[in-house]
């Protein structure tokens, strides 16, 4: 259970301002239809952070041992700065699709998740608990918890909390978790 509630909090902090969140805005004002936009969120994340958490668990089988577990650290505290980055949206990530509104979201959710910071996030907690169901489950849950609300309250989501305090306070969770795992891999904890 902690893998999923950890992998869940990282990832929901790290969403929120993030440009799939964005996207999810775009998508829910462009098409009006919040149950197949969210339908489609479901699903391109669910694929995209279960082969994320694969190629994580697969990566720390070759890679095991203190030395890649301060990588891993590392990796967060990297993921920290990062998150202090604003992102913009696309404009022409959610404007064609002729598959309808699912496939539409789909594709360009799955699309612009590739390289973001909640998909490496997946990778390295997967490389970290060493479960690719919990924690593909607690980052698709993530995801929801930050993308649901966008869809349903669009803009105003990001009127009520100032994205740069946000911002602060995921990078200071990414940075702990670095340096618990970090401090960890030492035998300090």
């Amino acid at each position: 259970m902690e893998t999923v509630l950890i992998s869940a909090a990282l990832v929901a902090i790290a969403e929120i301002g993030d440009k799939t969140q964005l996207l999810a805005i775009l998508l829910a004002s462009k098409f009006r239809k919040p149950w197949t936009v969210i339908a489609g969120i479901l699903a391109a994340t669910l694929a995209n952070h279960a082969l994320a958490a694969t190629a994580g668990y697969l990566v720390s089988d070759w890679f095991k041992g203190p030395g890649f577990q301060i990588a891993v650290g590392v990796a967060f505290i990297v993921m920290a700065a990062w998150a202090l980055i604003p992102d913009k949206a696309d404009d022409g990530a959610a404007a064609k699709g002729h598959g309808g509104v699912f496939l539409t979201t789909l594709v360009a959710f799955f699309l612009v998740e590739i390289g973001d910071k909640t998909q490496v996030a997946t990778t390295l907690l997967a490389a970290r608990f060493q479960d690719i169901a919990l924690v593909t489950i607690g980052t698709t849950t993530g995801m929801m918890l930050a993308n649901v609300p966008a869809v349903f309250l669009g803009e105003a989501v990001t009127r009520v909390v100032p994205l740069a305090y946000v911002r602060i306070a995921a990078a200071a969770i990414l940075a702990l978790v670095g340096l618990w795992a970090i401090l960890n891999a030492l035998g300090v904890l």
